[in-house]
């Protein structure tokens, strides 16, 4: 039976990925004063570098889960034309966007009994869960049928390993990760924190280096320490809050060791760089473990 895959934009792929793989997307929403945003809108490219220069202006942004109806709608369609639905979610252990998806999807089922409606959890974020959702795309493109689909994501998500960066502490700080005084402190003694999702998919600090260098080397430390051998042959993907040259100095690390079929990178999507902030480096990769 022919399905479709549908993510949240929280998984961070492009406009381009998306379309290929025909991969249905629910847009998370962003805030600022009186102004509501959509993450993501097919067809239309967001300005993500103007969105990451107003938060260093001090723009302060909040957000939202999708608009339940129109995830429904979307959902919907799919059924309607016959096709079956695997969900691949963004991290129940970051954003209720999975469990309100979830109720949705269980509504449905009921309407259309002969239809499958999947789900699963990633416990993952940013191009984290993008690099689950583009596994499963594959897979889908090569014949897989849903459920072996459907079973690979839930048997490797915890072998998908997120190490991060920010370059100031105050977003973490408004974000209830850190406290304000070390916030302070780490701002005013250059300290970067690393952090990474957990088991659970939230986000926990692991350590503490001085310097933005010192913190992009710790985070392809843990790449040499944890990736799953051969990394040659596999995808790396990264996320970012608009700072390009960071990301260039990683993948040339991890291009000077390893041979990768592919090192995408994205910038962040305004509802994950809401709350991590401009300059934010993420690295995601396929683990012994998380």
């Amino acid at each position: 039976m022919a399905y479709d895959i549908v993510t949240d934009s929280s998984a961070n792929l492009t406009e381009e990925l998306y379309d290929e793989f025909g991969i249905h997307v629910l847009p998370l929403r962003f805030m600022h004063n009186d102004e509501e945003f959509v993450s993501y809108r097919k067809g239309e490219q967001t300005d993500l570098k103007m969105f990451f220069d107003r938060m260093r202006e001090g723009a302060v942004f909040t957000t939202s889960l999708p608009y339940p109806n129109k995830s429904e709608e979307t959902i919907r369609s799919i059924l309607d034309e016959g096709r079956d639905v695997l969900y691949i979610g963004f991290s129940s252990g970051l954003s209720g966007t999975y469990d309100g998806t979830r109720m949705i999807m269980e509504e449905l089922a009921k309407e259309y009994p002969d239809r499958k409606l999947l789900h699963v959890d990633t416990l993952a974020a940013a191009a984290g869960q993008g690099l689950l959702v583009y596994r499963a795309a594959k897979m889908r493109e090569a014949g897989a049928p849903i459920e072996e689909v459907w079973q690979w994501v839930v048997d490797n998500r915890l072998h998908l390993a997120h190490w991060f960066t920010v370059d100031d502490l105050m977003y973490l700080f408004r974000g209830g990760r850190v406290s304000r005084t070390s916030a302070w402190a780490g701002t005013l003694l250059k300290i970067k924190p690393v952090l990474h999702v957990d088991n659970e998919g939230k986000l926990i600090p692991m350590q503490k280096v001085r310097g933005r260098k010192k913190s992009i080397d710790a985070l392809f430390k843990q790449m040499c320490d944890s990736a799953i051998q051969p990394v040659d042959g596999s995808e790396v993907f990264i996320s970012h809050g608009d700072c390009i040259e960071d990301v260039e100095y990683l993948e040339g690390l991890i291009r000077d060791k390893w041979s990768p079929s592919m090192v995408f990178h994205n910038i962040l999507d305004p509802v994950i760089g809401a709350h991590a902030g401009p300059g934010t480096l993420a690295l995601f990769f396929f683990a012994n473990e998380r």
